[in-house]
């Protein structure tokens, strides 16, 4: 008796399910149809991305092989169009190979091209702070103290793996100018930092034991 009930109540399960594929098998048709739409948009947006970094490399590398004096502005056009593709290898080593070799004479440019890649690029929070860093440096030697400040502010108000040697470049900054008072503010930020790195450290106390011995 309880196994023809059971085989009852099974048969029932069975036709409701039957019944409910049935009365909305166009909704379960479009669900199932948009799932496949987005699978297909995942994988074929990768392929897409792998094929235009394969293409960015390719263009990265013969710019690297054929590169001389003699060809700059053709270089610096492909190099410039490699910065505009906001990919987050490439385009950050294009602009390291244009400052490397001195292909572009404006410092103003070279600060677009900077900002294009720390505010549009998609890139790894130590990365962005890499590059950040690297900003102030090719800065360094121009730029006024507020500007050089403003650049870095992002890395010293964090935790960032960069801040000691934001605070270094900062403190040597100052020492270069002679503001040896503004420069030690810096360099007691690296020796009070608790992260700080070995060989920050090591500059840092050197320069302090060295300059500020009184």
């Amino acid at each position: 008796m309880d196994e023809d009930i059971s085989i009852i109540d099974s048969k029932t399960r069975n036709e409701k399910i039957k019944i409910f594929f049935i009365n909305n098998k166009k909704y379960l048709i479009a669900i199932l149809s948009s799932i496949i739409l987005i699978i297909f948009a995942y994988f074929s947006y990768g392929e897409i991305q792998d094929r235009k970094t394969k293409k960015l490399a390719e263009k990265y590398n013969n710019i690297s092989i054929k590169f001389s004096t003699s060809n700059k502005t053709d270089v610096k056009n492909e190099l410039i169009e490699i910065i505009n593709e906001k990919n987050s290898t490439y385009s950050p080593l294009a602009l390291y190979f244009i400052i490397d070799n001195e292909i572009q004479s404006s410092n103003e440019e070279i600060n677009i091209f900077f900002d294009i890649i720390i505010n549009e690029v998609n890139l790894d929070k130590e990365i962005k702070n890499l590059i950040i860093y690297k900003k102030a440096l090719f800065n360094a030697n121009f730029e006024t103290e507020n500007n050089l400040i403003k650049i870095l502010n992002p890395i010293i108000n964090s935790d960032s793996v960069w801040k000691p040697h934001a605070l270094y470049l900062l403190a040597e900054y100052f020492f270069d100018k002679n503001q040896k008072q503004k420069a030690k503010e810096f360099y007691n930020q690296i020796l009070n930092y608790k992260k700080s790195n070995e060989n920050i450290l090591k500059e840092t106390r050197k320069r302090l034991s060295r300059d500020f011995s009184e």
